[in-house]
């Protein structure tokens, strides 16, 4: 599987992007620097109507980690679907890979820790390990985590420092033992999206994309 190239600061991409993503698991990116990185972070500069639009499509894709393909396809299948705007059709299904599920129950500090769970075979969906990070979580799957998994670094770390401090209406999750199973019980809202996003701007974006 392709990894999503990291190599950049997770703070100074939060920086450049102006807004805190949870995904990348790295908080306070803004707190001490509200502004871009680099030499010339704190200059006031004027961005073209294309690079608003770019920069907003790219708080998406690195906060689900997705590369440029993979977030045309989430495009291509949302547009689709005509019975909603396929903006919301395209962030409740990122909303529902498996790989996001496991991070917004804080079972992973970041969306990379939670894909590297999925990855490792660490996650059961109704009893059945699934390995597979874009797999689409649907209301009334019950997700568990193995017993190797609730043992591993991330799984701990995420107990001690979790990302956000609230899981969203969509998921519950109770004790089993020494750790924990989940469930699905709705399907997620596109206002459940983590951080501040304006749909419009990925619209514009995505206009060409059939």
């Amino acid at each position: 599987m392709a990894k999503i190239d990291m190599g950049r600061s997770r703070f100074k991409i939060q920086r450049r992007l102006g807004v805190e993503l949870p995904g990348l698991g790295k908080a306070g990116a803004l707190e001490r620097k509200p502004y871009g990185p680099g030499q010339h972070g704190m200059a006031r500069k004027k961005l073209s109507d294309f690079t608003v639009r770019l920069i907003e499509k790219q708080k998406v894709m690195f906060n689900y980690g997705l590369r440029e393909s993979q977030m045309r396809n989430y495009v291509k299948n949302a547009k689709k679907i005509k019975t909603a705007s396929w903006v919301d059709t395209m962030i409740i299904n990122l909303e529902s890979r498996l790989d996001n599920v496991v991070f917004r129950l804080n079972w992973a500090p970041s969306t990379p820790g939670a894909r590297q769970l999925v990855s490792h075979k660490h996650i059961k969906v109704n009893g059945k390990t699934v390995n597979v990070p874009a797999y689409t979580v649907k209301p009334g799957d019950v997700i568990e985590i193995s017993d190797t998994g609730a043992k591993s670094a991330s799984y701990l770390q995420a107990k001690v420092r979790p990302r956000i401090s609230s899981i969203p209406a969509f998921l519950t999750k109770e004790a089993s033992g020494e750790k924990e199973k989940a469930k699905m019980v709705a399907k997620p809202l596109a206002e459940d999206i983590p951080f501040a996003f304006e749909k419009r701007l990925v619209i514009e974006y995505y206009w060409k994309v059939k």
